[in-house]
């Protein structure tokens, strides 16, 4: 239902109106608002991971100790297995996966536009990595 606000929106943009609802999207350089969520929950995890916030990061994450794959990061994070659907979509479940599919190179970014632009380019190579489905 929220998606129908932005929809509605760039069909009153003349110069895209006639166009198809995702590439009226793609032409005016916008995310849709499940990836733009998603996208707002990698910077608010990296912030958190880094100190930027007040939020303890080890309130929320466990970093996995097991984690011994050669294209991973030292960050990577355990999820523990949930019953409800309200645990499963809470924050501190539903960027665990995300989070653990990016490189060591975004995830020890110095600062958060230099995330924000790694993940950028990391969207723009892996079809479909701000979508739920992930």
């Amino acid at each position: 239902m929220l998606e129908r606000v932005p929809h509605r929106f760039t069909r009153m943009i003349k110069e895209v109106c006639d166009k198809d609802y995702l590439d009226r999207l793609k032409m005016l350089n916008l995310l849709t608002l499940e990836k733009w969520r998603n996208r707002a929950d990698l910077i608010e995890l990296f912030m958190i991971y880094k100190g930027f916030t007040t939020v303890h990061f080890e309130s929320l994450f466990t970093l996995d100790c097991n984690n011994k794959g050669t294209h991973s990061h030292l960050a990577k994070l355990s999820k523990s297995g949930c019953q409800k659907d309200v645990r499963k979509y809470f924050f501190s479940q539903r960027v665990i996966n995300r989070w653990n599919a990016l490189d060591g190179e975004t995830v020890s970014s110095s600062s958060i536009n230099v995330f924000k632009n790694r993940s950028n380019k990391i969207r723009m190579t892996r079809m479909g990595y701000f979508m739920d489905w992930f």
